[in-house]
């Protein structure tokens, strides 16, 4: 029962932080809300005060925990339900104030969470609940015709919307609404045979779908949405580092470059792992439990899909061991080309609005871990490389040219027998005048606006390309970096290796060049982290621009930025301290 009274005094710690943040000033609109911590405004959003409605739900229904039946809190939690119906717009949908306003997805969100609250409370024979139950079912029969009819922004959002559907049909028995699900579900599934969702989002996203499309599964009927998710959850089992930090150099999504760690996958790993007895999610469930330092967001609780399901809380299967000595390819064999190759034919003109077309779905990614080296070989992103040895974190190793302007995407990936090479290609040219039978009629106007014109019809002229090669080769004591670019014409081109701050960097050859970053002229450097240290040599200083226009550095890091001019062949070696290369 160790987990189960680790989620428990979790869950109570949480519970007395959101009864000092709720409002309870009567006069307040906001009365009954719990306020955001960072802005201190009360949302009706999943992250908010839905969020800890389901936190107070489950101190109140577990016997074990010091709010158990507490009238106090059973009081707080009806002021919030309140709270909710008060900032319920007439369509049914909430809005979350910093955007997304009468949000069906949004709505969805908190659907899922707010419908297992209510199924929780509704097992509690507790009289003071009554009033907060029947707010619920109010609440949530109110959302049923904007979700019936509601669209989505992103891929993830549509997985969200069919389970919420999935619980309101579950609540009201309306066979529009599962009709619904079914259209958002008739759209297919957007994951890799290697388990990648669209969004590349390893720290947020991925749980989410994963979890929508187990509730979707059950909730209409659907056994192989499982498949996606059983998928996503092995390909987890390589994006995690050493320390349980889940690897986000490359996403698509607002937790690119972030910390995260896989607490969110603790309720997803554990309903695969007892539906399929599977050691590997009994293990990523293990792990996920054991960073999990909060309770989750309103549909993704671990003590409420525990307390709905006790069977999560029994210690089968027995956890397996994640792998930790590997080097593998995700996507490696994904027909990525093919698919692009159809996006003309889409009709959608290489636009989407309010949202993001993620051609970079089902790119290439290298994972290589052993000891406590961790490796991430990345195309399609502004990073290609990152290597974390200890303590010692190399963030990031970017290439800038003003060639379009801005950072140069590694496009290809090939696994070489000791290492990698990619290559980054990008195409820029100019464009020829509108044939005159294909001119609109404001051409011949008083005025001609440029936004007017049919600038698809421009025929392309002196097309230029620009190609950068990459070749990444295992050393005995770390890596062997080589950069190379032909293009004659003089380009200047940045190098930019990106660094923990929480580091020092040492060397002879380094130079101001602004706030975090520092130009390496020559010579060698040195990166340490407590005992941790990564050494690099290979430094050039060919220009004297501190920062290519549109490759921004990443805010509070450690950056040694590398100026060439093209054509340029350029070696880097990193070395790492210890004896801890690859395990064999």
């Amino acid at each position: 029962m160790r987990l189960y009274e680790k989620l428990i005094a979790v869950n109570d710690y949480w519970t007395k932080d959101g009864l000092e943040r709720q409002t309870m000033d009567s006069a307040s609109r906001f009365r009954g809300g719990v306020c955001d911590p960072e802005n201190g405004i009360p949302w009706p959003s999943h992250t908010g005060t839905p969020m800890t409605m389901a936190i107070w739900a489950c101190a109140l229904a577990s016997r074990e925990s010091r709010y158990y039946r507490d009238a106090e809190l059973a009081m707080r939690l009806e002021l919030a339900t309140e709270f909710m119906l008060r900032f319920q717009h007439d369509d049914g949908t909430i809005s979350p104030g910093w955007t997304n306003l009468h949000s069906p997805p949004d709505t969805a969100f908190v659907v899922v969470g707010l419908a297992q609250v209510l199924e929780l409370l509704s097992r509690q024979d507790w009289r003071a609940l009554d009033r907060t139950r029947g707010n619920l079912r109010l609440f949530l029969e109110r959302t049923a015709p904007a979700l019936a009819t509601g669209g989505c922004h992103t891929p993830n959002h549509r997985w969200v919307l069919a389970a919420a559907l999935g619980f309101l049909h579950k609540l009201t028995g309306q066979r529009e609404l599962a009709a619904r699900a079914g259209q958002w579900l008739a759209e297919g599934i957007d994951c890799t045979e290697d388990g990648e969702w669209t969004e590349r989002s390893n720290g947020i996203y991925n749980s989410v779908s994963d979890l929508m499309l187990i509730h979707a599964s059950d909730l209409l009927g659907r056994p192989e949405l499982l498949e996606p998710v059983r998928r996503n959850l092995r390909m987890m089992a390589y994006l995690v580092h050493p320390d349980g930090e889940v690897v986000t150099d490359y996403s698509g999504r607002q937790d690119f470059g972030h910390k995260h760690d896989l607490s969110g996958y603790f309720l997803p790993a554990k309903l695969m792992a007892h539906r399929d007895r599977d050691p590997l999610f009994a293990a990523l469930a293990e792990l996920a439990g054991d960073a999990l330092n909060h309770p989750g967001s309103a549909p993704n609780n671990g003590l409420l899909g525990c307390l709905l399901r006790p069977e999560l809380l029994e210690p089968v299967p027995e956890p397996g061991k994640l792998p930790d000595n590997y080097q593998v390819v995700i996507n490696g064999t994904f027909p990525r080309e093919r698919y692009l190759a159809e996006m003309a034919s889409a009709g959608h003109g290489g636009h989407i609005h309010h949202s993001r077309l993620h051609p970079e779905f089902g790119a290439p990614i290298a994972r290589e871990r052993y000891g406590r080296t961790s490796v991430t070989v990345m195309t399609e992103t502004n990073s290609f490389f990152a290597l974390r040895h200890g303590a010692a974190r190399l963030l990031a190793v970017q290439i800038a040219s003003s060639f379009e302007p801005g950072y140069v995407r590694m496009n290809g990936l090939e696994p070489l027998e000791d290492g990698y090479r990619l290559f980054g290609e990008e195409a820029k040219g100019y464009y020829g005048p509108i044939p005159a039978d294909r001119l609109p009629a404001a051409s011949g106007g008083p005025v001609s606006p440029w936004y007017l014109l049919p600038h698809h019809l421009r025929e392309v002229t002196h097309l230029q390309r620009h190609r950068v090669g990459v070749k990444l080769t295992r050393t005995a004591d770390g890596w062997r970096l080589r950069v190379h670019c032909g293009m004659p014409d003089a380009m200047l081109t940045q190098i930019s290796f990106v660094f923990d701050p929480v580091g020092e960097i040492d060397g002879d050859g380094l130079s101001p060049a602004g706030v975090g970053a520092q130009f390496w002229r020559e010579g060698a450097v040195c990166y340490s982290a407590g005992s941790d240290r990564i050494e690099l040599a290979g430094g050039a200083h060919e220009h004297r621009t501190a920062a290519i226009r549109g490759a921004a550095l990443p805010s509070g890091c450690a950056a040694l930025l590398v100026n060439l001019v093209t054509p340029y062949d350029r070696t880097f070696d990193i070395r790492l301290s210890g004896p801890d290369r690859k395990e064999e």
